[in-house]
């Protein structure tokens, strides 16, 4: 498997998808249910969505630990599943989180099986530096294409200033960041970021805030890049809020797509 998106992912992450963050299935003895695991995939690539993301915030970070160990039975149950039955360029997304070392090693088993991106969580650097992080994203990206992950602090994330998010957006395996502060401001700390990393053409930029998801869907930004106007928007969703009623979901994004490329007034019922 390459460490870089094949052309056909690539375009479909860039046209805008639903990615619902898929849940964890337990029995009533708290053991992985893996039938229901099995159905939940199916469901998803059923209902429309464009991509699935596995092992992240809604599966669970505790998944990983130990007494469960159930990171990898997780991500292969999903994989088999979107090999039967996804297209070929459906968006294979794995949660990575951890140290450098753990980082790095779930990142090598996703790519083993399959996966096409790593969804990088910097929850286990709550108190380093901008250049610890930024080393540590770089080290990440060697292995999987990355996709950014802005965690709001009020579970587990920490604040990410806009200098952070310019350095990262200049990693060249960077493919998308999911912006989930749930702050008008720090979403746009990430915008700005990529857009004076001159990265606007390449890296995706897809919601996670679930308070703001049709606004963020339909607001085109616009900052001055090297004296000159640069417009971003953001072209889909990467969310657990997408995790039920998700042919909804795919009807919503393509009723904001529609809206967006027609780039007229916005209807009053939105």
């Amino acid at each position: 498997m390459s460490n870089q998106l094949s052309s056909g992912v690539e375009k479909a992450l860039k046209q805008g998808q639903v990615i619902p963050a898929h849940p964890l299935a337990l029995t009533a003895q708290r053991q992985l249910d893996e039938r229901r695991q099995r159905a939940l995939a199916r469901y998803y690539i059923d209902s429309g969505a464009g991509g699935l993301a596995v092992g992240v915030h809604t599966t669970q970070f505790e998944i990983r630990d130990p007494e469960w160990d159930l990171y990898e039975p997780v991500l292969a149950l999903a994989a088999e599943e979107m090999a039967a039955r996804a297209s070929d360029d459906f968006i294979r997304v794995a949660g990575v989180v951890g140290n450098t070392q753990q980082a790095v090693a779930e990142a090598e088993l996703a790519v083993s099986l399959g996966y096409h991106a790593g969804l990088l969580s910097l929850r286990a650097f709550a108190d380093g530096s901008i250049d610890d992080m930024i080393t540590h994203c770089r080290a990440v990206a060697d292995v999987i294409p990355v996709i950014g992950f802005y965690l709001q602090p009020a579970v587990g994330g920490r604040v990410l200033p806009f200098d952070f998010w310019r350095r990262f957006a200049e990693i060249d395996n960077v493919v998308a960041i999911k912006m989930a502060p749930f702050n008008r401001y720090q979403t746009l700390d990430v915008i700005r970021g990529v857009v004076e990393a001159g990265r606007v053409d390449d890296i995706v930029l897809y919601t996670g805030n679930d308070d703001n998801i049709v606004m963020d869907l339909l607001t085109a930004h616009q900052f001055m890049y090297k004296e000159q106007p640069v417009s971003a928007r953001i072209v889909g969703g990467l969310l657990g809020h997408w995790a039920v009623w998700t042919k909804g979901a795919v009807d919503l994004l393509r009723e904001c797509q529609n809206i967006s490329q027609a780039d007229g007034a916005i209807p009053q019922a939105m």
